[in-house]
């Protein structure tokens, strides 16, 4: 696995061979190649089971630690069903994950209970119950953190089900690299174009005290490392964005929307269960509706990192 996870980063710690320079196609098709040939072809390749995930073992470590270098995530599978954040939280720092992105919507220890609460509850739920993922409705395609400024650029995160939903509550799930690669393959210049400062805007947010958060531009594709990630910030939501008004930004938004509706062989689904959980480098991914157990509401515990995984 190792020697693989070498292959396919070959070039890509220097930036001046980076694969997402699209000036150096040489070292884009290696590494395209290199990807293509290392990516899981089916959702239950990214499954590990893990028998403690607050105290990985050496094989249970490489074996996440290697499907999040190939595919940008993996699902652990354990039998540890309590309500405990310990689980995330542990999991995420044997893995290199430590700075907390502590949102306001979060608990004191930054990490959000993703279950759904009404405007009748405690004020911290009844502020939470005017977004989406504390609802039951469906969530579109997003990456998490799209709206933060780069100094909060959201990296990796994990989500741990304590409780799932009685029906529904399943995940979409895309490699961000897998979804550049379709679109350079496609068009370069739509790459380029998702690439400005510029190419998507998310609006201010204002409450009874006037601006809560100030417009954010910024580009949907950023390098990082030194070359050697990509980072991607994305939303299909259409009330939360502005898209930047020329003919290369609008085809390439509406390329990304069309592979995301398709059955493209990149794209995963899949439903956390009791014990199970994603980690990833903020990858693409969405939530259908679903319908709650009252006796055992849909619980997922969400931790958010300004790090990457490994």
């Amino acid at each position: 696995m190792l020697a693989r996870l070498s292959t396919l980063y070959s070039g890509a710690a220097d930036a001046a061979r980076s694969p997402f320079d699209l000036d150096d196609d040489d070292a884009y098709r290696r590494w395209r190649d290199a990807k293509w040939a290392s990516h899981p072809v089916r959702v239950d390749e990214l499954v590990v089971d893990v028998a403690d995930p607050r105290r990985l073992t050496p094989s249970e470590y490489a074996a996440l630690l290697g499907r999040c270098a190939t595919a940008n995530m993996a699902i652990y599978r354990s039998p540890l069903t309590a309500a405990d954040k310990d689980i995330p939280r542990r999991l995420a720092h044997q893995l290199g994950l430590n700075r907390l992105d502590a949102n306001w919507l979060a608990d004191d220890d930054g990490i959000s209970p993703i279950t759904v609460c009404d405007g009748d509850a405690a004020a911290s739920a009844g502020e939470r119950a005017a977004y989406i993922p504390y609802t039951n409705r469906p969530i579109k395609w997003h990456t998490d953190g799209y709206y933060h400024p780069p100094s909060r650029r959201i990296e990796a995160m994990v989500l741990h089900c304590v409780s799932p939903a009685r029906e529904g509550g399943a995940n979409a799930l895309m490699d961000h690299e897998m979804a550049y690669i379709a679109l350079r393959e496609a068009n370069p210049e739509w790459v380029r174009a998702l690439m400005a400062s510029d190419a998507m805007t998310i609006p201010e947010r204002c409450d009874e005290s006037g601006v809560a958060r100030a417009a954010q531009p910024g580009p949907v594709f950023s390098v990082t490392h030194g070359g050697s990630a990509l980072h991607m910030r994305y939303t299909a939501r259409t009330r939360s964005i502005e898209w930047k008004a020329d003919a290369a930004t609008r085809a390439a938004a509406a390329f990304l929307e069309q592979l995301l509706a398709s059955d493209a062989p990149a794209l995963f689904r899949t439903r956390l269960e009791a014990g199970m959980g994603l980690i990833c480098n903020n990858v693409l991914h969405d939530r259908s509706g679903f319908v709650d157990d009252p006796a055992h509401p849909r619980l997922l515990y969400r931790a958010r990192y300004l790090d990457r995984i490994g």
